[in-house]
Order: C-alpha cells, then structure tokens, then sequence
C-alpha cells in the first residue's frame, strides 16, 4: 500500500448523547466503514489512507446517539470494490442499506447482485481522487437510464457552486439525485450568497435533488456548531423540506482540525431545524421515502 497517501485521524472515541430527543428510528443517511485493509484494500489512486473503522465501531457510536437505522456509502478510496459495504449491510437488511460505486462497463449480472445485496443508490464522485468512474456527464446520464428498474437513485458529492452542468445533469438524469455536505459550498465562497448556491436552491424548489446535511466541518471555516453554515443547512430545509436527511459522515475522513463529537453533530441539526416535526421529517420519514426503509 502505498505511503504517500495522508492517514487520517480516528473518530471521537466517546460522543455524548444530543440534547433533544430523537425519534424512533432515526437514520444516519452517510457513513462509511474500512478494514482491515487486509480484507478491503484500498486503490493506490486515493486522496487519503483512513484508519479501521469497523461496524462495530460505528453502531456502537450509534447506539449512543439513538440512531436506529444506517445508509452505508461507498468511500473513495475503496473504488469500485463495494465489497466493505455489501458485507457490512448483509449483516441487517432490515436497518441497514448502501450506495455503491459501478462503471459504465457494470454488468445487469453484477447490478441484480447490488440489488439484492441492499444496495439503492450509486455514488459519483467529482471530487476525491479516483472517485469518478464515468467518462463523461453524458455516460452519466446513460447509466441513469440503466438503473432506473432497479429503483437506485445517484448520490453526487459535487461542489454545487462550482457545477455550471447541474442544471441540464438535473433535468437529464431520470433518477432522483442526492447531493452531499448541504451541496459542498464552502462558507468562505459565499455560501448562500454565491449565485451557484442560489442556483442550487432553485433548483431544489423545483422539485430536483435530495440533500444531505452532512459534513458540516468540510464546508464551515468555524468549529462547533458551525455557526457560519447555519443560513445554508436552513436554505436547504426550506427549499425541499421532504428531501432533505441527515447523515454523520463517520468517520470523518481528511478531517484534519478538531475532530468532530458525533453527539455535537447531531446537536447542529437541531439548531438548522428547530421544530421537532422538521427534526422527524430529517431523521425518519425523508430517509424511509428514498432508501426503502419500512
């Protein structure tokens, strides 16, 4: 394995309960597992090396919280391996799902398989080294056309500000779309003042993408809580209040200032979404209506 890929930091080893009250069967809609890496080895065509971070680990983070269900994602650094997911998610079909990663060369054979696995959605990653396995935005839109029987939707992590395309990518994608870190602006490009971000929650007030209020430390230039995302993470709620969810991005890779506590996250979401009923639509009902939890 290669060494000139930055390893990065665990978790917060110990996350204190939030301060409110959540509901039963709440979601972590983005998260990730790794190792060992003897078992799930990592591309050399990465952006970073992550420390094991087991389901163990994670569902026992969890149970502190009170977080009932889970979305595993597909990292990065695994490429197109979605082996760490597959065998993490088989061990509770009923709680658990996935997003995957394919190609433009992925079989019906190898979809079905995903399918069966617990697999919902497929991952593009037009940011992170290696993360992008599709040629072109017009591939893109193809294999859309291709996973629509299978009922998965595509998760982008994309700078929104920075996406001249996402307005045709929406309206040529016949799947719904996700969008990860409350669209990936960072505060100090503007936020919700930048006209790509304006844009963005158009787009969202008519009807296009879900968005995930994830990563707050890879947008915000502050610590907890964040205070300089506050306007965005709101935005987003009042845009598409039904397609928004919450995810805790653990284990927080390449986050390289102060690591956050998992329950201070989750302490966040309750100051972008006051209201105990937005806080029910955020962790149950929007996630039980995109990734098929009943």
């Amino acid at each position: 394995m290669s060494s000139d890929k930055p390893l990065c930091p665990p978790p917060d080893a110990n996350p204190h309960s939030p301060n409110f009250a959540i509901p039963l069967r709440a979601t972590d809609c983005h998260a990730h597992v790794f190792g060992p890496a003897s078992r799930y080895p990592y591309q050399d065509n990465r952006s970073y090396t992550p420390p094991d971070a087991p389901l163990a680990q994670l569902r026992a983070m969890h149970q502190k919280l009170g977080i009932e269900r889970l979305v595993l994602v597909q990292a990065s650094v695994h490429g197109t391996d979605n082996s760490a997911v597959l065998d993490a998610v088989a061990t509770d079909r009923k709680r658990f799902r996935g997003i995957a990663t394919i190609t433009e060369e992925t079989s019906e054979a190898e979809l079905t398989r995903l399918k069966d696995g617990g697999i919902c959605g497929i991952r593009v990653n037009l940011v992170d080294r290696g993360g992008n396995p599709f040629s072109s935005l017009d591939a893109l839109t193809g294999i859309s056309e291709r996973i629509r029987d299978f009922g998965f939707h595509i998760e982008l992590l994309v700078h929104v500000e920075s996406f001249p395309e996402i307005r045709t990518l929406a309206e040529s994608v016949r799947v719904p779309l996700s969008v990860g870190h409350i669209g990936y602006t960072k505060a100090t490009a503007g936020g919700i003042a930048h006209p790509g971000y304006r844009e963005f929650l158009s787009l969202l007030r008519d009807g296009y993408f879900w968005v995930k209020l994830t990563g707050p430390y890879r947008i915000s230039a502050q610590d907890i809580p964040y205070s300089d995302i506050l306007p965005m993470a709101q935005a987003v709620i009042a845009a598409a209040p039904d397609r928004v969810v919450w995810g805790s991005d653990w284990p927080h890779v390449m986050q390289y200032r102060t690591m956050p506590n998992d329950g201070d996250l989750l302490d966040a979401l309750a100051e972008w979404a006051p209201d105990a009923t937005q806080r029910q639509r955020i962790l149950v009902d929007n996630p039980a209506r995109l990734y098929g939890f009943v």
